[in-house]
């Protein structure tokens, strides 16, 4: 059953050939907390990626988390393209406002807002 809240799947990226095609074709820039890759495309997709190295899977997951959520929230905001962010070790002591600031600064930094009319 799927939450109301909850983003819909034709909006993941979820194989790993998608996420090799972003990485090789895409443009990326590099944060404190995490990376991300944009490729533009037609369509918007989103994959998150965090490693072993960030912690278990409980804080993997909570990590994952919080990153779905601020993406969700920016979601209506951002130009359509395929979006991977990739978690760093740091991720894993971070609170929701820290990860959103860094992701915000990500989306700024590769211009990925859409234009205001």
């Amino acid at each position: 059953m799927c939450r109301p809240n909850d983003m819909q799947q034709q909006y993941r990226i979820r194989k790993n050939g998608q996420f090799r095609y972003v990485y090789r074709k895409g443009k990326g820039a590099g944060g404190q907390l995490m990376g991300l890759t944009y490729l533009r495309s037609g369509r918007m997709q989103v994959g998150f990626s965090v490693s072993k190295k960030v912690g278990n899977a409980v804080v993997r997951n909570r990590v994952k988390r919080r990153m779905r959520e601020y993406f969700r929230l920016r979601m209506p905001q951002l130009r359509t393209g395929q979006y991977v962010f990739t978690a760093r070790p740091a991720a894993a002591q971070a609170d929701y406002h820290t990860l959103a600031r860094d992701m915000e600064a990500l989306l700024k930094r590769l211009g990925l807002h859409k234009p205001l009319l």
